[in-house]
């Protein structure tokens, strides 16, 4: 036979055991506490690995056609789905190429039934190019699955890093263009960089035009992080965002002039709702 006639005759038998493919597979798991792949991870965490083994087992088996095309389709459809469903069950990258590790040695088992049936049949050439088709496939699946899932990754911790950041500085709009930031807690020179980092593009975001920042809830302020809250107030100021600054306790006051802080030129009041009785007579707090 032809070489494509043996691949055809190859992808053909590895169809029609398709599900014996995966009994087997699933045959290797072990106990695992908290994996999907346990053995005992329950009905619905096997009817779904069932599923996705079936996809995965068509896209490599897909390898062996001429239509290469196919293959990418197959391959990105299935990193897509398996990533997105890893990641949703928290599952750790290496569990899951451990996985793919067992079902490529399933698959060649499948391999060497296919070649012990067909005999002579089956040329010492056609077992070497399904090594290199079959390998291949497998390699190029787990850098398309480990790239997604890395996307995904960093796409979750982008959006877990934009809320810590939003905790961390919550600007309140109480209208259009009046914000206030409260900042409560112990504020570090780590924190105050964040916040240094984070206020200035998010009052722009949020249209503010005049930014309370009200520190009634700091107890203890370091002279760099005083620094940092003096030049927060600078930038500011250089956006065309007005900045009052409230809730003053003595002690911030007494380590701002120590530091040598001109605070003249900085409006300041006692009480966030000092601030706003005057500065805003519609307010009443």
């Amino acid at each position: 036979m032809e070489l494509k006639g043996m691949n055809q005759e190859l992808y053909d038998y590895l169809l029609e055991s398709i599900d014996a493919i995966t009994d087997a597979w699933l045959l290797e798991r072990e106990e695992k506490d908290g994996s999907i792949y346990s053995k005992d991870a329950g009905d619905w965490s096997e009817q779904m690995l069932r599923e996705q083994n079936r996809q995965t087992n068509l896209t490599i088996a897909s390898s062996l056609l001429e239509d290469q095309e196919a293959f990418e389709n197959n391959k990105k459809s299935w990193a897509k789905l398996v990533a997105e469903s890893r990641v949703s069950s928290r599952t750790p990258i290496y569990e899951v190429l451990d996985a793919l590790s067992k079902l490529r040695k399933t698959f060649w088992n499948f391999i060497e039934k296919f070649v012990d049936r067909e005999g002579d049949h089956v040329l010492r050439s056609d077992i070497l190019n399904w090594g290199i088709v079959i390998h291949k496939a497998f390699d190029e699946i787990i850098v398309e699955f480990t790239t997604r899932y890395d996307e995904l990754i960093n796409s979750r911790l982008f959006a877990q890093q934009s809320l810590i950041e939003e905790l961390n500085a919550p600007i309140i709009k109480l209208n259009s263009t009046i914000g206030v930031l409260p900042i409560i807690g112990d504020v570090d020179t780590t924190r105050v960089q964040s916040i240094s980092d984070y206020v200035p593009t998010r009052c722009v975001e949020l249209d503010v035009s005049h930014l309370f920042i009200d520190l009634s809830g700091v107890s203890i302020i370091d002279t760099m992080v005083a620094n940092h809250i003096y030049q927060l107030m600078q930038v500011l100021d250089l956006l065309g965002i007005e900045s009052t600054m409230t809730g003053i306790r003595p002690e911030i006051a007494q380590t701002s002039v120590q530091l040598g802080l001109d605070f003249s030129k900085i409006r300041t009041f006692g009480s966030l709702q000092l601030a706003l009785k005057k500065n805003f007579k519609d307010f009443e707090i």
